[in-house]
């Protein structure tokens, strides 16, 4: 691969969401992740690039994860993609609104669905789908690498394992921070199910993965694995 990937993370809305844009710039094919707020933002970094959106992906459907959901999909034209258990979230934003004492922002119909072991491509990039709950019910975390092929997004199983050293990393959600895990007090939330995403999907993972959490600052594995409070 003649460049390397383009990944630009910047934290959107009140509760400063990471919205991960992830590019090619042989083919200028990209996907969105987390598009929670400040859609602007988001598209000037895409036309930057200029790069064209093969896919909007939601790592779940709280409402700072998708609050820019519509808004992106309406210029860009590209469909938007979350776990099928997350749905009845998505459809409750006008209450998680009212959680914040914030509008509900407009709400797009979801029509596809990815689930454990799917494989997103973009270019020459792939990221395979680990369904991850504890979070909540539909939370999905993102292993991405280099791909086996420039065949365009799909839902086939992947080829090229997360150790594919041209642009390993891991798109984790809310599902395990820097020195944390994410909340279990909300509806859907599960302790022991985040507990178990962690340990039976994430830290099989390699130790040198760099992690990109759904808040705050960047990890990897090998961090998390020694000195994470939460998983000792």
């Amino acid at each position: 691969m003649a460049e390397k990937l383009i990944h630009e993370m910047i934290p959107v809305g009140m509760l400063q969401c990471n919205c991960s844009i992830l590019g090619d710039p042989a083919t200028g094919e990209a996907i969105v992740v987390d598009p929670g707020d400040d859609v602007e933002r988001i598209l000037e970094i895409l036309r930057r690039h200029r790069l064209k959106v093969l896919a909007i992906v939601c790592t779940h459907t709280h409402i700072d994860h998708v609050g820019g959901l519509a808004a992106l999909h309406r210029a860009t034209g590209a469909p938007v993609l979350i776990h099928e258990a997350d749905l009845g979230l998505y459809r409750s934003l006008d209450m998680q609104a009212q959680w914040l004492g914030i509008p509900t922002p407009e709400i797009v119909q979801i029509r596809d669905f990815v689930k454990e072991g799917d494989t997103l491509r973009w270019g020459g990039y792939e990221a395979r789908v680990l369904h991850t709950p504890g979070h909540t019910l539909g939370s999905i975390s993102l292993v991405v690498g280099a791909s086996a092929s420039s065949a365009p997004l799909s839902g086939q199983r992947p080829k090229v394992s997360a150790d594919s050293k041209a642009a390993a990393r891991l798109l984790a959600g809310d599902t395990l921070f820097h020195g944390s895990i994410g909340r279990t007090d909300l509806p859907g939330g599960s302790y022991p199910q985040i507990l178990a995403s962690i340990r039976e999907k994430l830290l099989t993972l390699p130790d040198d993965l760099v992690v990109y959490p759904g808040h705050g600052d960047v990890t990897t594995i090998g961090f998390e694995r020694e000195l994470n409070p939460f998983l000792r």
